[in-house]
Order: structure tokens, then sequence, then C-alpha cells
């Protein structure tokens, strides 16, 4: 199913690595003096939208839950706290997803291949470093540039045809951001896009034929 595309922008949490439940801890921890419902309904709105950046999530909490205002500023603080937690735990080959990783290192050299991803894209560029993966890649980036945005910059960037280009992700927001772009899309590790998305990924190791 790969095979038609020339280049792969790849989501990272819960496309390369099983980092999910780390991020769902980090929000906890930089958010625990506040009530523990208001908490748990960020989390219900993180888990439904992990595409989204962290610098969203934050002010989704306070203006939307909270129905306070906050500022730049204060939200870039409190995104400052939740990266140093996520370096402190996401550096961790451990979390890596074996079946997409081995493909990445399979294939990097049959494909253009790119990181677009809702997390914060210094982080992001960190923990590959770490983990002997941003070889593989021509560009690795993230937040706090909305992810519809690091499609369009990446496709024009390289003058991309768009029929060569596939997004793979693992939520509706990846989804929303290969719409807008005008590319195509193959949901992985979450069965409720198999509706939405023309391909689905179940395995690379049955889709690695190219």
């Amino acid at each position: 199913m790969l095979s038609k595309y020339k280049v792969l922008l790849w989501d990272f949490d819960g496309v390369i690595m099983d980092s999910m439940p780390i991020r769902s801890k980090g929000f906890e921890l930089v958010l625990a003096q506040y009530p523990k419902e208001q908490v748990d309904q960020l989390m219900a709105f993180h888990e439904a939208n992990g595409g989204l950046s962290r610098y969203v999530k934050f002010r989704y909490f306070f203006e939307e839950i909270r129905k306070e205002s906050i500022t730049d500023e204060e939200v870039l603080a409190l995104a400052g706290k939740f990266s140093e937690i996520m370096l402190s735990l996401l550096m961790d080959q451990n979390l890596l997803i074996q079946d997409s990783v081995s493909f990445i290192k399979n294939n990097w050299q049959n494909f253009e291949m790119h990181i677009v991803s809702g997390s914060d894209g210094k982080e992001l560029r960190i923990i590959n470093d770490s983990l002997d993966l941003s070889s593989f890649f021509k560009t690795i980036n993230g937040s706090p540039t909305p992810k519809k945005q690091l499609v369009e910059d990446v496709l024009a960037d390289n003058q991309y045809d768009k029929k060569d280009v596939i997004l793979i992700g693992d939520s509706i927001n990846d989804f929303d951001a290969a719409s807008f772009n005008d590319i195509s899309f193959a949901g992985y590790n979450n069965t409720e896009l198999k509706i939405v998305s023309e391909n689905y990924i179940e395995q690379f190791t049955r889709n690695s034929d190219k």
C-alpha cells in the first residue's frame, strides 16, 4: 500500500513511540494543584486529540474547563515544566513501537521521511537523537507550530507533488492535517480511524511491499 508513495510524513506519539501514557502523566503532574475532576476533563480531551500540541491543551484547560484567562507567557511556563518531565521519561528505547520503527529502519532509503508531530519540536529532536532515530528523517517538526501548518511547510519547502505524499497518524487531528493539505492519510494504532481512513495499517510488516 505504501509503495505508491515517495514521501512518508510520520506522527510521533502513538505511531513511533508509545508515549501517550507518559504524556498523560505529564499533564497530571504539571496540573497537580488543580481539582482532579478538572484534570480528568483535560485527560479526556487529551486522549481524544492526540495530535494537538500541549500549548493548545493547556490553554483549553484554563479557558474552556476553568473558564479563566491565561497569558502566552503562562502557557509557555507550563509547557516548559511539561517538557522537563517528558525529557526525563521518554528517552527510553522500551517505549518505541517496534513494528513501525523496524519499518522505518528497513525502508528509510526507499522514501523521504519527515516527522510532523503535535509534540514540542525541540524536545522531539532531542528524543530522536538520544534513540538514534534522527538520521532516518529528512526533518523533525513539532509544535508550537500547528500540525496543519507543519505539513504545509514540509510540502512547500521540498516542493513535493501532493500525490506522492502520505501522512501516517493515530488521531483524527492527523487525518484533519492530511485532508487540509490534500494529501493521503493512513491510520495506524487506532481502529476508530478505519471509519475515515482510505488506508489503514494493521501492521507495517504486512504493508512493506516496497
